[in-house]
């Protein structure tokens, strides 16, 4: 018999990419979009049906979305939350949202404090990351078998603001010289969508109470990243290294990284590194690219 997996916030990035996971894995999958009112109770008990083995929620972003997703989760096997490495503060209490970037003193791990829960507009740089705290502290204080997901800069085909564009954009347009911030030092730890797909596949496989980093298994820095645009369009050109942050301000600059080891240990294996799993996302750059468009005119 077929294994079931409801995915709501389905047609999205992440959702997209969990649902082809699981259905080549022989899964059936519903991934219902906006036709399913995420904020309807009755509507979300109609998508679950008589239960599944996995539930993800692709979509929870307060306390009150943790709630509504409580009933379905009982009558899941497995659930995943998808949260945000957002949530992370420093010992300073800076977080990837504040004014001044946090500081770790290497990979951070799930152990690491997070910033306190708060219920507020989520939908704001500085209530993004307490309220992603607030919905997991509601799932996890449940006592159901519920992973909670935290990935970092998630890219894939299809991403609405795909930070890759810093460059793609430039190399389309012929740029033989890039200017990057700081000598292209930052990072900012990418999360493939496929990868987070597989460690979704992994949390179902593996029911349990637990909170896991969801990275790729290589942080690139800005530097690295404008080379592996580069070679992957076969472009070239000289990087400009500004030890300023005047100008050259890559979306990568500022950011930290995650610790994978945990998800590793529950047998999570990575489709690919940055490199390998880009390339999907810069074919769908470059075929939906307004310069492309204008080189055929």
């Amino acid at each position: 018999m077929s294994r079931r997996a409801l995915i709501l916030g389905g047609t999205g990035l992440i959702g997209r990419a969990a649902a082809r996971r699981l259905r080549q894995a022989g899964w059936t999958v519903d991934a219902p979009g906006r036709e399913v009112d995420r904020a309807d109770p009755r509507a979300l008990a109609q998508a679950m049906g008589d239960g599944a083995d996995l539930l993800v929620d692709c979509l929870c972003y307060t306390a009150s979305d943790a709630r509504t997703l409580l009933p379905l989760a009982r009558d899941a096997g497995s659930t995943v939350m998808i949260s945000a490495k957002a949530v992370y503060a420093d010992s300073r209490g800076r977080h990837v949202n504040s004014a001044e970037p946090p500081r770790f003193d290497g990979p951070v791990t799930e152990d690491q404090p997070t910033l306190a829960p708060l219920d507020s507009d989520p939908f704001t740089r500085e209530g993004y990351g307490p309220n992603k705290v607030a919905a997991e502290r509601t799932l996890l204080d449940s006592g159901l078998p519920v992973t909670v997901l935290r990935p970092s800069k998630v890219h894939g085909p299809g991403n609405k603001r795909p930070l890759e564009s810093y460059f793609v954009d430039r190399i389309l347009a012929g740029h033989r010289i890039v200017l990057l911030a700081s000598r292209g030092e930052g990072v900012d730890h990418p999360t493939a969508a496929a990868n987070l797909a597989a460690l979704i596949e992994t949390a179902a496989l593996h029911p349990g109470r637990r909170v896991l980093n969801a990275a790729d298994p290589d942080a690139p820095n800005g530097l690295e990243i404008s080379r592996i645009i580069a070679r992957a369009l076969d472009h070239e050109w000289q990087e400009i290294l500004l030890d300023h942050d005047e100008a050259g301000r890559h979306p990568w600059r500022r950011g930290f990284v995650l610790d994978t080891s945990a998800a590793l240990a529950l047998g999570y294996r990575p489709v690919g590194d940055y490199a390998l799993t880009v390339r999907e996302t810069l074919r769908d750059l470059v075929s939906r690219s307004s310069w492309q468009d204008r080189s055929r005119e």
